[in-house]
């Protein structure tokens, strides 16, 4: 048995082993990619859960163009590193169509651009009287007399799952309650109104109420008193999550609510992430929303849109060469979704219509003016002061409808709450509504009740015509919600738990893809039956709700209490071990040569997986080993030794590193032997240490103690030649081979602190004091150096960070990027956060690019008429800087914070250690540091043929080797073990479920079996999602090793799988709730550039 949780596991060659790589990349052949992940000292509750996820990174996957059979390519284990490769001439085959997206894009204009706001933006910040961050507001008697006012005021409750309670502690104290007095207090008056967003606690709920109660809520939801809106697990974060796991929480929640309530969610309500994501905009107009809410943006933002009345309007992809991503979007005004702050600009006013602040409450108005209890003696004043409020208010709006939320974090917890909102209000609207003079009728609406309104009085109907709304592209970070305070702190924030957000995330794609096909094999064989699909079904549907829980705005972003976030991070490991079951249980089924052996065993799992592992590296105890391909042909090896601490190697284990090959999407088995015969190439090392001390010679390796010294440390492989500092081991300079160009690229490290004034840093804010100062070592770091033939890397000891600096020497694509590792602790620090920063010699003029959630690439402009803090953007998984000459992508496995502050550099927030608590609700600073593995790729590439304009242009895309890049780094190959001689049956050596390559393009981001309608089992459906990548073409396609082309955007149906058959195959919304009015099986994909779709397919 492989341990889990041995401090090194290893493979005893006592024995044959039999190694299994999962590569769950639809189509590349990459050829190798190592990452050693420190995750360490996971969870940190009473006694220690003390764990080692190391997690492997390999993706070797394999690709054939449609149609072309080449014999290399199908054939999965030849010997020698040459031959594993195509020729060093063949061009990756792009067709030209293909390339005319990424040129067109971003050509015509929307009518606000954000990046244009920004450039004309004084952002200064003037007293604006009551509405602080605004202006007074005036308004004539009579402007209503044609056309009276509607006021919609929304009564909501903002649940946190989980903040400064776990997600459990808070449904025990509050949430439960919220939701049984909703149940009682709505039917005692049908003008109630409620909105409720969050199906996390909304499930939970569920599943503890009598069916009494159960039809209550149905029948309050047909009546229009109570809505469901946006309806995902969470009210997710827009900065730091991916793609996949935003989709992957709204599926959830939708599929949950069509099961339980036959509800369809129609709008979006967003009112506590810390800033906003277009991507977020574009995946809500795929499921199917036309309507959605925003509240936290930048206030000077909110005060120009404003002063123009563009508060609303059609939000559209910076990429969009049409409309069809546009979705109407409302933007809230002021400076909190709380009611001091929402029936209009003046919260000492608004505060005494928040009837929980009632004199003898627990809470008052911070203003001193309390609510007064609303009677017939004072209705008539109270009610013109409220109305005095909404009608300044909607002179921000270009129409004479009005939304008024009411509500604020997990109010209406008592049934005397309800009572004192709901009757005091009516009252209002009664008086108000009876008063033909006033001009207004005031109601209790929802969500959905207000956007009808509105659209009605526009004459937008859903077919909107866009005449009275502007359009608007672009996003909204970095948020600041007054003064400088800038909110770009949280984009690293507890950087340990957004890298194993990561690792799940990669986990549950591989289970679910593998699981899905396992389920159809099952299906096949009669002996299969006892396949423990139930089970494992449980597991993954645990697994979806613990990353969805997880992308909630409090804990993917690092801004909860510390129990809090061991509660996230206990979830989140137990479902990476959980995962590794259902990967275990779903490859046995496949790799089985002999279907009718299968027999379930849960003692003795046919596949254990390997918990330690780093490229197609494995740790084994003995530096003589054989390893065979699939076909049975010995594989090239490379042997480095595995070290304790910096100097001294350990003989207990070996690691054994070779370049695997695997079919797309699938397995690949190889078998691992001793062998005193071994040819297996050994790796040297030059160590640069202070003192030398005359060691004796080691008894594998060839290892040389060096002085530290002013000449370089030089890497190579067949694409280019490094530097690196021969006193620091930090890279100094690039050359690129195929131009052999010399590049300026300086990595060093950099220390921020917090400011000396009264607010300083915590978890969501970022306050410097000046400038990062570099980071200072008095004596130079231990270097480590390895020559080998797979990988060359060098490996600096600093004090606060452990950094290598990785060179595959392997033909294609893990050839032509670095990869780069820091092992980050700062757990002794105090105020103090640490950056890596890239400065080359690219005249990159103030311009940067960063990604939104993995999904597109946003267009950033430094500047100097704003703070530091403003500067720095979240990034998910890459950024980059180009001039006309080249562009250098920063790729990233973890979302942290990014900057390019200066001409020529990148640089990235790695982690950050915070004494004090930053005034935003939370109540403490960031100390949980953990020792983290933070990794990334560094890859270099050549521009050709761009244009002036193309600079300014506010969209970019990366190359498709970026897009492959990023994918490598993101989705590991999934490694397992098995011995050999243990009688295990036989197995097939390679399983390929594809009949060929995807187009280079198209990513497989999930195939995920759908649930039955009724009970908690799976249904024979699957959703498969597909995203076919938009890309840049001026870039070399040369030698990258990728044997896939691409199609415009064209797949046959029946060309997708060769050992399943595609029963039917339909469209239907991004979240499964919609099927288009002609779905119908279909026999070819058809896709459009930067677009997302899901099918529902069924395999036999």
């Amino acid at each position: 048995v492989i341990g889990f949780f041995l401090g090194l596991s290893r493979i005893f060659l006592r024995n044959n082993y039999t190694l299994l790589f999962i590569s769950l990349l639809q189509g590349q052949l990459s050829i190798l990619q190592e990452k050693i992940d420190h995750l360490e000292r996971l969870l940190a509750e009473n006694n220690e859960i003390i764990s080692n996820i190391r997690d492997s990174v390999i993706n070797l996957s394999e690709s054939v163009k449609d149609g072309q059979k080449n014999p290399e390519a199908v054939n999965f284990g030849q010997g020698s590193v040459s031959d594993l490769f195509p020729s060093a001439s063949v061009l990756l085959a792009v067709d030209s169509e293909d390339c005319l997206f990424a040129s067109k894009s971003g050509s015509h204009s929307s009518g606000v651009q954000m990046l244009d706001v920004y450039d004309i933006l004084p952002f200064d910040n003037p007293d604006g009287g009551v509405w602080k961050q605004g202006f007074d507001i005036t308004y004539n008697e009579d402007e209503w007399d044609s056309e009276p006012l509607q006021v919609f005021v929304v009564p909501h409750s903002h649940n946190d799952p989980g903040w400064l309670k776990t997600f459990d502690d808070y449904f025990r104290d509050q949430t439960q309650h919220i939701l049984n007095n909703m149940v009682i207090k709505l039917q005692e008056d049908n003008r109630r109104k409620f909105i409720w967003s969050e199906i996390s606690y909304f499930s939970k709920w569920w599943d503890g109420i009598d069916s009494q109660k159960r039809d209550a809520v149905k029948r309050l939801i047909k009546d229009g008193q109570f809505e469901i809106v946006t309806g995902g697990w969470v009210m997710p974060d827009e900065a730091s999550s991916h793609y996949f796991a935003l989709i992957d929480q709204l599926i959830e929640g939708h599929q949950w609510l069509e099961k339980n309530l036959g509800v369809k969610p129609k709008s979006g309500w967003a009112i506590d992430p810390f800033g906003h994501s277009p991507t977020m905009a574009y995946l809500l107009k795929r499921t199917g929303f036309s309507k959605m809410l925003i509240q936290r943006v930048h206030y000077s933002v909110k005060k120009h849109f404003a002063t123009q009345k563009t508060l609303e309007f059609f939000w559209r992809q910076n990429w969009d060469l049409g409309s069809s991503t546009d979705i109407l979007c409302h933007m809230m005004p002021f400076y909190s979704y709380d009611i001091p702050h929402t029936c209009g600009p003046d919260p000492k006013i608004c505060c005494q219509f928040d009837f929980k602040r009632l004199p003898g409450g627990r809470i008052s108005c911070p203003w001193r003016v309390p609510p007064e209890a609303i009677h017939a003696g004072n209705v008539q004043h109270r009610a013109w002061i409220i109305l005095d409020q909404y009608r300044k208010k909607s002179k921000l709006f270009r129409t004479k409808i009005l939304l008024a939320p009411l509500g604020d974090d997990f109010r209406y917890t008592e049934s005397s709450e309800w009572d004192q909102q709901y009757q005091n209000y009516q009252k209002l609207f009664d008086y108000m509504n009876s008063r033909p003079e006033w001009h207004v009728k005031a109601q209790f609406g929802t969500l959905s009740d207000y956007f009808e309104a509105l659209l009605k009085e526009s004459n937008l109907g859903e077919k909107s015509s866009n005449s009275l709304f502007p359009v608007l592209s672009g996003d909204f970070f970095t948020y600041a919600d007054r003064d400088h305070h800038y909110w770009s702190g949280y984009f690293t924030s507890r950087p340990f738990y957004k890298r194993l957000d990561r690792v799940l995330e990669s986990y549950i794609r591989a289970a679910e893809i593998l699981y899905s096909l396992a389920l159809v094999q099952s299906s096949k064989f009669e002996k299969m039956s006892v396949f423990p699909s139930v089970d494992n079904y449980k597991l993954l549907t645990e697994a979806r709700r613990n990353l969805g829980l997880f992308q909630h705005h409090d804990a993917i972003t690092g801004t909860a209490k510390d129990w809090v976030v061991v509660d996230y991070g206990t979830r989140l490991f137990h479902s990476i071990m959980n995962l590794k079951k259902v990967i275990i249980d779903s490859v046995h089924i496949l790799i089985l040569k002999d279907k009718s052996a299968y027999n379930y065993d849960t003692a003795t799992p046919l596949l254990k997986m390997l918990g330690r592992f780093s490229v197609v590296s494995v740790n084994v105890n003995s530096p003589r080993v054989k390893l065979l391909s699939p076909l049975g042909k010995p594989v090239t090896v490379q042997i480095s030794a595995v070290w304790d601490g910096a100097t001294t190697v350990s003989h207990e284990a070996y690691q054994m590193s070779f370049v695997a090959h695997l079919p797309p999407l699938g397995i690949g088995v190889y078998q691992l032997l001793e062998d005193e015969s071994s040819e297996a190439v050994l790796a040297d090392y030059n160590i640069y240490v202070r003192n030398s001390r005359q060691e004796k010679p080691d008894k594998v390796f060839k290892i040389k103690e060096m002085q530290h010294s002013v000449d370089n440390i030089i890497l190579e492989n067949a694409y280019m030649k490094l530097w690196l500092s021969g006193m620091s081991g930090l890279l100094e300079k690039i050359n690129t081979k195929e131009d052999d160009k010399n590049h300026q690229m300086k990595v060093e490290f950099a220390w921020y602190g917090t400011t000396s004034n009264r607010d300083k840093s915590g978890a969501y804010l970022f306050l410097p004091d000046g400038d990062a100062k570099p980071y200072i070592f008095t004596d130079p770091p231990t270097i480590r150096v390895a020559h080998g033939t797979i990988f060359s890397e060098v490996v600096c000891f600093f004090h606060h960070v452990t950094h290598t600096m990785r060179l595959y020497k392997v033909q294609g694509l893990e050839g032509q990027s670095l990869e780069v590792s820091n092992i980050v602790d700062i757990r002794g620090e105090y105020n103090r956060e640490l950056a890596m920063r890239i400065s080359s010699d690219i005249n990159s003029q103030n311009r940067f690019y960063s990604d939104l959630n993995g999904y597109q690439i946003q267009p950033r402009l430094t500047m100097s008429k704003l703070p530091l803090q403003a500067n720095i953007y979240p990034m998910t998984t890459m950024a980059y800087i180009q001039d006309v000459g080249v562009r250098l992508t920063l790729h990233s496995a973890q979302s942290l914070g990014v900057a390019s502050l200066k001409n020529g550099q990148l640089e990235v927030i790695m982690d950050r250690r915070l004494m004090q608590d930053d005034n935003r609700g939370l109540g403490q600073g960031v100390q949980d540091n953990k020792i983290t593995a933070n990794v990334f790729r560094l890859l270099l590439e050549r521009r050709h043929g761009t244009d002036v304009n193309e600079e300014k242009a506010p969209v970019s895309f990366p190359s498709l080797l970026s897009h492959m890049t990023s994918l490598f780094l993101n989705h590991p190959v999934i490694p397992m073990t098995t011995n050999a001689d243990s009688g295990v049956p036989e197995l097939i050596r390679t399983f390929s479920p594809l009949m060929s390559s995807m187009p280079c393009d198209m990513h497989i981001v999930n195939l995920r079996t759908i649930q039955a309608k009724v009970d908690t089992k799976p249904s024979d459906e699957a959703a498969l999602i597909l995203h076919r990548k938009g890309f840049d073409c001026k870039f070399s396609n040369r030698d990258t090793g990728l044997l896939c082309s691409t199609t415009q955007g064209k797949i046959k149906v029946h060309k997708l799988f060769s050992k399943f058959r595609v029963e039917s195959l339909t469209p239907t919304s991004l979240s499964l709730m919609h099927s288009p009015p002609d779905a119908r099986n279909i026999s070819e994909i058809n896709m459009s550039s930067m677009e997302i779709n899901t099918f529902r397919i069924r395999l036999r």
